[in-house]
């Protein structure tokens, strides 16, 4: 496996990483300021109470995009798998052999 292959695999997990978190993030982002932009407006000051609202909004959003998330990172998986004859191919050029042992 050469470094090409590594900087691409690598980065299309972060990637992946990215897409699969990004509706949980920015759904929690938006009630996290919608519950800032109350708590100005109501003068209460309580640290903890934008904790439950955005804990439900992300178990909705899991509920309702989990399904999706799952296939992704199945999908990703499945397809690295596949690959990995291909990746231990591109690599025997590069494995040294212990001394002592012998060649195949």
């Amino acid at each position: 496996m050469n470094q090409a292959t590594v900087i691409d695999i690598a980065r299309e997990t972060v990637n992946i990483i990215l897409k699969v978190s990004a509706p949980m993030l920015l759904a929690s982002l938006v009630v996290g300021l919608i519950v800032s932009l109350l708590q100005t407006i109501t003068s209460i000051q309580e640290a903890t109470l934008t904790f439950v609202p955005k804990l439900l909004v992300i178990l909705l959003m899991l509920v309702l995009t989990g399904g999706w998330m799952m296939q992704t990172i199945v999908e990703f998986t499945v397809t690295l798998f596949n690959n990995f004859g291909n990746y231990v191919h591109e690599a025997e050029g590069f494995i040294m052999l212990i001394p002592g042992t012998l060649m195949p």
